[in-house]
């Protein structure tokens, strides 16, 4: 680019400087492309090149599945963060939909009917529904703290990144429990 505009400028000036020199090059100018043009018959086909890049591609290495990589913290929590995100947000959408539409499908999910249901399970039964319910809202909200640290710029060597993510896995499962019994 930069030598194309250093010869366009330089063209320019001596068009000003000098008007009679560039109509003399101007007439030049086809004799001397033609001089340089060469003629070269065709000695491929599209459908040869197409074979070429089809037996190229066969000798490129094959992406490598996921199964390859030894898991780590760092990216099961990352994708565990999506799913439950997903997971939570999804119920929620699900849940407020069918109590909208309860009172036109004739659907009881009324505070009411919702509190005797659940006053109606068993105690493990309540338990292992409230943790279930809990776990990934705790471990979103915990896995999003940690991230909040990352934008901030802190936390982010490699073992510091380790014992974060084991850190939100506990600090999840106890909370949860925690909530589970209360």
């Amino acid at each position: 680019m930069f030598s194309q505009k250093l010869a366009q400028q330089s063209m320019r000036r001596l068009a000003v400087q000098q008007p009679l020199a560039i109509q003399s090059m101007v007439r030049a100018a086809p004799a001397a492309a033609t001089l340089g043009l060469q003629k070269r018959p065709m000695t491929s086909t599209s459908a040869e090149e197409t074979s070429l890049l089809a037996k190229q591609r066969m000798n490129r290495p094959v992406s490598p599945h996921l199964a390859i990589y030894r898991p780590q913290i760092g990216w099961i929590a990352s994708g565990l963060n999506r799913i439950t995100g997903v997971a939570l947000s999804g119920s929620l959408y699900l849940w407020a939909t069918a109590y909208l539409a309860s009172p036109a499908l004739g659907w009881h999910l009324e505070s009411a009917s919702m509190v005797a249901a659940m006053g109606a399970l068993p105690f493990a039964a309540k338990v292992l529904l409230k943790a279930t319910m809990a776990l990934p809202f705790t471990f979103h909200s915990f896995n999003g703290l940690r991230h909040l640290m990352w934008d901030l710029g802190r936390g982010l060597s490699n073992n510091v990144i380790i014992k974060s993510g084991w850190t939100v896995v506990g600090v999840s499962v106890a909370s949860a429990l925690a909530l589970a019994f209360v």
